[in-house]
Order: C-alpha cells, then structure tokens, then sequence
C-alpha cells in the first residue's frame, strides 16, 4: 500500500496531521494507499512558503515564465501514458479517457504560453495636455484551487497553468479521491524550470479547504464539485474578501428534433450520456425528444447501442466504453436514485441493476441504465445522478423541449440535434444555459475560449481558461503620468528674476 505525501516547497513532505483517507481502486474495492489530510497549521506552511517564492516569480519576464509553460508541455507529451495509468489507476477511467483528461489540461497550458501577448496593458498617449495613460496586468500573489476527482489531470492545469504563466504562486488542494496525477504534475512542472514554493500541493479535506478560505495571504479561490460546495466555497471565500470563482452541478439537456439524424443523435447521446460512467459535469443526462414519434424512434436506436456497452476495470483494453465510478458510496446513491425513479412511475427500458463483471464483484462498477416517460416532477430529473443513467424526458413541441433546458435550476451546458439551421440559431439565442452544442453532444470549449455555465452551476463572473484566465489571476492597475516641461531645453545661466 501506498503512502502518499504532500508537495511543499519543492519537496514531498509526509503529512504530520495523523489523519488520512484511504485510496481506493475502484474497480476492486481495494484500499491502494493512503492520503494525509492537512491541518491548518500544514495549510498556513504551504501559504508561507508560496509567499516568500511569488514576488521573485512575478518579477521573471512573462516570455520566460512562458518557456516554463513551453517545457512543461514537453513533458506531459514524454509522461503522458505514465499519467494516463496512474489516473486510470485511482479513478477507475479507461485509459484514453485518462489520457484525454491530461490532453484537456495541456491544451490549457499551450493557450498560457502566449502570456507575454495576453499580460499587456493598455496605452493612451497625450490623454491630456503633457499626459500619458496606460493600465497594467499583475499578479494577485498566492492563489488557490480546489479541485474534483473526476478530472484529477485537466482541471487543476486548468486553474494552475494560467494563474503561475500570470506570475501567481499556487496552493492546490485536489481530490482525495485520486491525488497521485496532481502530486505527479507539481514534479513535472518544476522539472521544467518553476522555482521551488510556486506550486504546492496540500491533500486534505474540509479543513484544509476551510484554512485555505479563510488565510488572509490567499488573495484568490477556484473551484469544480457540487452546487452546495460551490455555494459554501463562493460565500465564505467572497465574505473574507478573496476573489472567488466556483462550478458547480448540472443536468444537461440534449433537445432531439424531429428532423434530426437519428442515428448520429443516438450516437452523441451514447458517447455524452454514459462515457466516463456518467462523472462528468458535462455529460448529457437529460434526453429530450420532441413528439412522441421522435421518442420511440429514438429509443429503439439507443436500446441496442446501450446493451452493447462494455464495462470493465482499464486493465481489460481499449475498447472498454466505462468503468466503476469513483467510490462505493458513489454506486449507493446512483442506485438509490435508479430506485426513485421506478418508484415515482419513470419507465426504466434499460435495467443495469443486476450488472455482475466476474472477478471484480467487489469493484464499484453499474450497469447503464435508460430511462423513458420521466418528467420533470422526479427526482432522477431534477437531481445530478453522476451516473450512467440516461433520463428521456418526452416534449410535445419545440417550445416545450427548450422550456425544459431553461427551467431547469442548472445551466451548465446543452445541446440540439437538428438539420434546421433557423431552429438552431433560435435555440443557441435564447436558452440560458452557459454552453451550447449544435449537432455536438458535449460542447466544451477549446482552451483559447472560456468555459462555465449558468445559473446554479456557476458562482462567480469569470469563465475558466481563455481571456477570462488572465483576468482572474490578475488585477488592473491604470497609471496616470505627467513630466513636467522645459528641461529639454537646456539650462537657465542668467540670475532668475520674477516676471
């Protein structure tokens, strides 16, 4: 078994809290290691730390500290199995999916070597008489982030790659869930030139995550998890005065149109709905079909393509659609949600309840579900499963399918299957929902625009990654300049006399 450690100051330090929390591997149900758990006290010497190592980050000219980031792109290319294995390993994704968590983040980590373009200022020249104005990026000094099991690669580079290319050091508090990929990038980015102190890694639980709110030095927040987390991270971080962005839930709706291909619909719905066992934040779990033609059709292409699926541990190969999820408390609550949906008169057409994999009866693997004729008063419609359970939600016209989507407290992301270009456009304008997908099921943007939702699935005024980044991790400071005239031309060698 495994005894992991924190990061701190260039360094792997053993927690000296004497709390930990087990490392499971998902698909046995086996505790693989352990995680020390910080106390405040181990939370305030990885702030110190950082603190005495930003100013001389900061001071580093943004075209080298973008070098740091041109490096660090060269080794997650070099490690990127490695990485890939070790996520695999303490999350329980198949191996391309990890592999496509890491290359999410990198892409992030490219956008941040053009820093030097992204940092410049603005410039006024004569705004007054003798008078220049000009307005200049900098760093905030120690920032943190918080972030989800479920992209334990893409997310913390997400927060990290922008906030260090800005001249910030970072404390990063990850999941406990699955630790190893974070502790393994903090060695791989000062492999490629950060200074020691910059980035550190703090494993640990709520009071790491209430320490880290409440320090004084930590000048900004981010998180991803859930919408009560999200909530509680938003108010407490924004009440000590820290500027504050978090992500919260979803329940993503996909509209399926009457003149949609619906075997391409089928498909998306097959891909977004069940990869990844349903763990992600932008996975569609709300099937919408308009007409109940469009309904049944529908439903009799994705019966064949669920029961087709293949569930099992990375290990078995690359054509394994999904494994377990995350932990066994995880599995309870899908299942205990797949029950309520039966009990409250949903119509559950595809059944994983009895789903068996020989040899890891132990592991935290479910079966895919799919229901039909849900409505909008169950539970399973109106609560985030985090599962691979698909809801098809049948609407009668086009109005009432996008009602849905906008009604719906989250709004994180959505999409439509159609060949009407005019209904797209009216439906990418109006829904209220932060990303929109047309004719693409999982629509995340790519690094260089900015990621986030609507409504209950965001806290906060700025995006993830993109332009929105660099705004985040540092603040304006506008300089007003006046030089006083007359000494250009020369010196004055007769004795002054009041005029």
């Amino acid at each position: 078994m495994q005894d992991l450690t924190h990061y701190i100051d260039g360094a792997h330090v053993a927690g000296t809290s004497g709390r930990f929390a087990d490392v499971m591997n998902p698909a046995t149900g086996e505790v693989q290691g352990r995680v020390p758990l910080a106390s405040e006290a181990e939370v305030a010497h990885a702030v110190d730390v950082a603190a005495r190592a930003q100013p001389a980050w900061a001071a580093v000219n943004p075209q080298r500290r973008a070098r740091v980031m041109m490096k660090f792109v060269d080794l997650l290319n070099r490690d990127m199995d490695k990485l890939a294995e070790a996520l695999s390993r303490e999350h329980g994704k198949t191996l391309p999916d990890a592999a496509g968590d890491v290359q999410r983040g990198l892409e992030v980590v490219e956008y941040c070597i053009g820093a030097p373009h992204l940092l410049k200022g603005e410039y006024t020249d004569s705004a007054g008489p003798g008078i220049d104005m000009y307005s200049m990026r900098q760093a905030l000094g120690v920032t943190a982030g918080i972030t989800p099991f479920n992209f334990p690669a893409m997310i913390p580079m997400w927060m990290f790659a922008p906030a260090i290319a800005c001249g910030n050091a970072f404390i990063l508090k990850p999941s406990e869930r699955d630790p190893s990929v974070p502790l393994m990038l903090a060695e791989l980015m000062e492999e490629a030139g950060l200074p020691k102190g910059v980035l550190q890694v703090v494993n640990g639980d709520k009071e790491a995550v209430d320490a880290i709110l409440h320090h004084p030095v930590i000048q900004s927040i981010g998180f991803v998890g859930s919408t009560p987390i999200a909530e509680y991270i938003y108010g407490t971080g924004c009440a000590n005065g820290k500027r504050v962005q978090c992500f919260g839930g979803a329940k993503n709706h996909m509209i399926v149109m009457p003149d949609a291909d619906m075997d391409q619909a089928a498909d998306a719905l097959i891909g977004a709905g069940y990869g990844a066992a349903g763990e992600r934040c932008m996975a569609i779990s709300v099937a919408v079909p308009v007409g109940d033609e469009t309904a049944d059709r529908l439903i009799e292409k994705l019966v064949p393509r669920i029961e087709k699926l293949k569930v099992g541990p990375y290990t078995a190969g690359k054509d394994v659609d999904y494994g377990p999820v995350v932990t066994a408390a995880a599995k309870a609550n899908i299942e205990r949600l797949v029950q309520t949906g039966i009990d409250q008169g949903a119509k559950l057409v595809v059944d994983g309840r009895n789903f068996n994999l020989q040899g890891y009866e132990d592991g935290f693997f479910v079966g895919p579900h799919l229901f039909d004729h849900v409505t909008k008063d169950m539970d399973i419609y109106r609560q985030e499963i985090f599962g691979p359970v698909l809801s098809t939600v049948r609407a009668q016209s086009y109005e009432e399918a996008i009602g849905l989507a906008m009604d719906h407290e989250y709004g994180n992301g959505t999409a439509i299957f159609t060949r009407d270009g005019d209904a797209a456009r009216d439906f990418a304008n109006r829904i209220n929902v932060g990303m929109v997908g047309i004719n693409v099921p999982i629509p995340v943007p790519l690094a260089y625009h900015t990621f986030g939702g609507w409504k209950k699935s965001v806290f906060g005024d700025l995006n993830q990654h993109g332009p929105d980044a660099f705004k985040f991790y540092t603040r304006t400071k506008t300089v007003t300049a006046r030089w006083p005239s007359g000494i250009k031309e020369g010196g004055e060698f007769s004795i002054p006399v009041m005029e």
